[in-house]
């Protein structure tokens, strides 16, 4: 007596009977065969679907895109090396008093940035016989540089009997350190699209980056204003000062951070801009 059961493949379809011990029922080899082959036909067409419904979703990446993500990536990276510079660098300002107010053989010059500030002594026959201040500090000298207490003790600094303004220099260190932690949430989420092929993560990076941009410059914007607010604390010393290659690091990394945030957003967005333009420019003439 013949016990029958029916074979199925993955998605419940019955493809054929077999026999016992899994010799196919009266039909023979050809149903055997027809019936493996039905199953594996069956389980390559999910696997086709699958692959079919992950693209079609939208989280596959091809590989120009994902050149165009590192490319916009190295662009980014850029202006967070550079921020970084600015930021662990002490050549924010420069303040140099006339190089013959101490005496006719040596004069001071300061310099300083978000976390210390540094004085030097200078020779004044190494001076440009043109400069009537005292400078700049890449002069050779003795230089003495100490880290400023507003983190720690809340003290002011005072250099050229003038007082720095802590209140604004803790806010200008604060908005750096926020910008750095944004730059670190954007490079996170661009990693993640890239590894796992997404390319909704690029909508907050670009949030991350436009934003550390923005912040760095307004950052460079409240500490010149603390170094206009030390100048006017006292006017006992006239002093000359002007800004460094510090700052143009910081100016610059921010214009790269909103660049690099501006690419993101543009190769998030479903569509080509350069698509939709070009055409109604072609239309217009």
């Amino acid at each position: 007596m013949w016990s029958t059961f029916f074979v199925t493949d993955e998605e419940g379809r019955t493809i054929g009977p077999a026999g016992p011990g899994g010799a196919s029922a009266p039909g023979g080899a050809p149903q055997g065969a027809a019936a493996l082959s039905g199953l594996m036909a069956g389980r390559g067409g999910f696997g086709k679907n699958k692959r079919r419904r992950t693209t079609s979703t939208g989280h596959g990446m091809s590989e120009a895109q994902e050149g165009k993500i590192k490319l916009a990536f190295f662009v980014a990276i850029v202006g967070v090396v550079l921020t970084v510079l600015g930021m662990g660098t002490e050549f924010w300002v420069e303040l140099s008093p006339a190089k013959n107010f101490y005496n006719n053989q040596t004069c001071l010059t300061a310099h300083y940035g978000l976390w210390k500030g540094c004085t030097k002594t200078l020779w004044v026959s190494d001076i440009d016989p043109e400069r009537e201040s005292c400078g700049p500090a890449e002069l050779p000298g003795e230089s003495n540089c100490t880290y400023f207490k507003f983190f720690t003790t809340g003290e002011n600094a005072v250099m050229f009997q003038k007082t720095t303004r802590k209140n604004l220099n803790v806010a200008a260190a604060m908005l750096a350190l926020f910008s750095l932690f944004l730059m670190v949430m954007g490079a996170i989420c661009i990693t993640m699209s890239l590894s796992k092929e997404i390319v909704f993560f690029l909508k907050p990076a670009s949030v991350c980056f436009i934003l550390s941009g923005v912040l760095v410059l307004v950052t460079l914007m409240v500490f010149h204003q603390s170094v206009l607010a030390f100048l006017a604390s006292d006017h006992t010393v006239p002093l000359h000062h002007e800004l460094s290659w510090s700052v143009s690091c910081i100016g610059c990394a921010g214009a790269v951070l909103i660049v690099g945030g501006v690419l993101f957003l543009l190769l998030a967005l479903p569509y080509s801009p350069w698509q939709r333009c070009l055409p109604q420019k072609d239309s217009s003439s």
